[in-house]
């Protein structure tokens, strides 16, 4: 029989407040907590809290706090990622993020969903679906991407979009929904 935890990362209908899904929570909640409070001098102090948080990032991690996500350890990020002020990761499923992508600010990533039926729903299960970004990718401020997406690398998506389906590669997609704009391929630097 699988654990809750274990139907939440095959993307399964879950109990979210399992015991153990529950203390991990916490967890990210405490270590989340000394990010948000800490000061901006205390450089080493954050590096050390953001690799407990997030055990898999790669190098130069950069987060600016505040920062908010469910677990920490479904975060997957390449290297040189950086998150400015006020981002949201609902990490219920795995979420991965290429090497060198910024994140605007108020940024929201989810990979969390519920039910469409109303009893289901009212059952208090949930589900999630996993969100892959690729490398080079800027997400202008307030985006947000919604459970299952998958961003191409190079990619820029505008402030304000929702991205509610997969962006292709080497593109500019903004929008709600969002929706491409026009190629970025072959252009020269702006």
């Amino acid at each position: 029989m699988k654990s809750e935890k274990e139907k939440m990362l095959f993307g399964e209908l879950y109990n979210a407040l399992d015991p153990e899904l529950s203390q991990e929570r916490l967890r990210a909640r405490l270590l989340l907590k000394q990010l948000n409070d800490s000061r901006e001098d205390q450089t080493e102090e954050r590096i050390n809290i953001l690799k407990e948080l997030i055990p898999n990032a790669g190098e130069e991690l950069w987060i600016q706090p505040p920062f908010y996500c469910d677990y920490g350890s479904n975060l997957y990020l390449g290297d040189k990622v950086f998150f400015n002020f006020n981002c949201v990761v609902l990490d219920v499923m795995p979420v991965t993020i290429g090497s060198r992508t910024l994140m605007g600010p108020n940024v929201q990533l989810y990979t969390a969903t519920h039910p469409m039926h109303y009893r289901e729903r009212a059952s208090g299960l949930e589900s999630a679906k996993p969100i892959t970004i690729g490398e080079d990718v800027w997400l202008g401020g307030s985006v947000v991407v919604c459970p299952g997406v998958n961003i191409g690398s190079r990619s820029v998506i505008g402030a304000g979009s929702v991205v509610t389906k997969d962006i292709p590669a080497d593109v500019f997609a903004a929008g709600n929904p969002c929706r491409v704009i026009r190629s970025l391929e072959n252009q020269e630097s702006d």
